[in-house]
């Protein structure tokens, strides 16, 4: 039997995707072990949901380090010390440096509630609201030393309807977010990504549509 991949999970706030992966993987879905779950943050509720499942919770407070590269190291030696493969980060708000990076090359990835490259950084979905998009949704990718700048791996696009709200709208995105992140993950596991520059191909995946989608719908043209 193949071994499971090995994942470490970074988290700073509710880790409601941290759950989508938990329950995928106790659900059979996702062929994956969470090793360890590392918070910035002591109030992290992500720290409760994992303790819920039995899985091991490391609070690693960057307060505590005079440097980020002191802080990354740390995570890096915590990582490694439980053979950890690949880290998903989940809500954790820290941008990770080249050192961090380094230790884990096209092994870290991050999701972002807006279709990148628009709309990068906080607040994705007010922003995408607040702009008038007719479409928006959510993003996989591999982390880089910029912001929400890594090659894409998967994407959901969710319709901004006409009585949204942004907290509306929010809500619809992250339900996206539950679903489409553990499918990177397994992508991953699977030994599927291809990556060539910015571009990532998945082996064998399902046939897409060429339909294009209008929102407002077309009306006889």
């Amino acid at each position: 039997m193949k071994e499971k991949l090995a994942i470490g999970v970074l988290v700073s706030g509710s880790g409601s995707n941290l759950q989508a992966v938990i329950d995928s993987i106790e659900a059979g879905k996702l062929d994956a072990t969470v090793k360890i779950v590392v918070s910035n943050r002591t109030e992290a509720y992500a720290l409760e949901r994992a303790a819920k499942h039995g899985i091991e919770t490391v609070v690693i407070d960057h307060r505590a380090y005079d440097s980020r590269t002191g802080f990354e190291q740390a995570l890096i030696d915590t990582f490694r010390s439980r053979s950890v493969q690949l880290v998903v980060m989940a809500g954790f708000m820290r941008i990770l440096s080249e050192h961090f990076l380094g230790a884990f090359p096209m092994k870290v990835l991050n999701i972002h509630p807006a279709l990148l490259p628009s709309f990068k950084g906080m607040h994705a979905q007010e922003q995408a609201f607040d702009y008038g998009v007719k479409f928006s949704g959510c993003t996989v990718h591999f982390a880089d030393p910029g912001v929400d700048s890594g090659p894409i791996i998967i994407q959901s696009v969710v319709p901004v309807l006409p009585d949204d709200t942004a907290d509306i709208l929010r809500e619809r995105i992250l339900r996206e977010e539950h679903r489409i992140y553990p499918q990177a993950i397994q992508f991953y596991a699977e030994g599927r990504i291809e990556i060539s520059g910015r571009n990532v191909r998945v082996r064998g995946q399902k046939p897409l549509s060429d339909t294009a989608v209008c929102n407002p719908p077309t009306e006889g043209m």
